[in-house]
């Protein structure tokens, strides 16, 4: 791999990370199904307490698949993979250059 696609796949990494995380993955998906939420409202949804959903919360904002607005003393969570399918489109084609150029060797 050329060494663009290798620090195209460390920056994708924490993505990865993400969605390996089936827990991380039902707060996805819930967040894809019902829009904005907040802790409370996904804790009523999953068999999660609110202090692992808010741990996981956390990990999805480090990775920029979720964003959060606050209102009053409520934060509410919207998915948000923007940056995420930037980011791995790019990884994907970088890929494609690389065995593009393997085939053409």
């Amino acid at each position: 791999m050329s060494q663009q696609t290798m620090k195209l796949l460390r920056e994708c990494t924490p993505v990865f990370n993400i969605l390996r995380d089936e827990n991380r993955q039902e707060i996805l998906m819930l967040l894809f199904d019902e829009g904005q939420m907040s802790v409370n409202q996904i804790a009523d949804r999953l068999t999660l307490s609110r202090p692992a959903i808010s741990h996981h919360l956390k990990h999805l904002l480090d990775a920029k698949v979720v964003t959060v607005q606050k209102s009053a003393t409520v934060r509410y969570y919207n998915l948000s993979l923007e940056h995420s399918i930037v980011m791995l489109k790019r990884l994907i084609q970088s890929l494609e250059s690389d065995q593009h150029n393997i085939a053409k060797n």
